[in-house]
């Protein structure tokens, strides 16, 4: 499981240690990880064979020829690179998803549960500011709709 949140310095060849916690996470018979362009936010998305399993099996749910399953196998095959791990546990970000991303020194590796995510870091304290009114507007939210079907089951 990837946790946390790090600060990483990004090198002049576009390498940055992953914390070693995630290496853990990620050994395998592939000792790297897979990196793609996040779909639903701006930034890379990484993670294990678990990660690359999921959006295959996404993928197969949809009929050939579906213009989804197309979009999908583009954005995710298309996109997707194996990243193997150097002798001290640094990958090398390509540099189209790094210039996509506007990544040049600073980022962020926020870990998400079964994947994990690198962010430019400025973009990425906007995002978790973002992210943490969303989860409080969100469940107090949630509470409200749970409080109304209580009491709604009480009358």
């Amino acid at each position: 499981m990837f946790l946390s949140t790090f600060e990483k310095q990004l090198d002049a060849k576009r390498r940055i240690v992953v914390p070693q916690e995630y290496r853990a996470a990620l050994s395998g018979p592939f000792d790297g990880v897979f990196c793609l362009p996040a779909i639903d936010a701006d930034c890379i998305e990484c993670g294990g064979k678990a990660l690359f399993d999921r959006y295959a099996a996404l993928i197969e749910e949809l009929p050939p020829g579906d213009e989804l399953r197309h979009d999908l196998e583009t954005a995710i095959y298309g996109g997707m690179v194996k990243l193997a791990f150097d002798a001290a546990g640094r990958i090398t970000l390509p540099e189209a998803l790094c210039d996509a991303f506007g990544m040049t020194d600073q980022v962020a590796v926020v870990g998400l549960g079964d994947r994990f995510q690198i962010w430019p870091l400025e973009a990425f304290q906007a995002r978790r500011a973002a992210a943490r009114q969303g989860a409080r507007d969100g469940l107090a939210a949630l509470r409200l709709r749970q409080r109304q079907a209580k009491a709604g089951s009480a009358a």
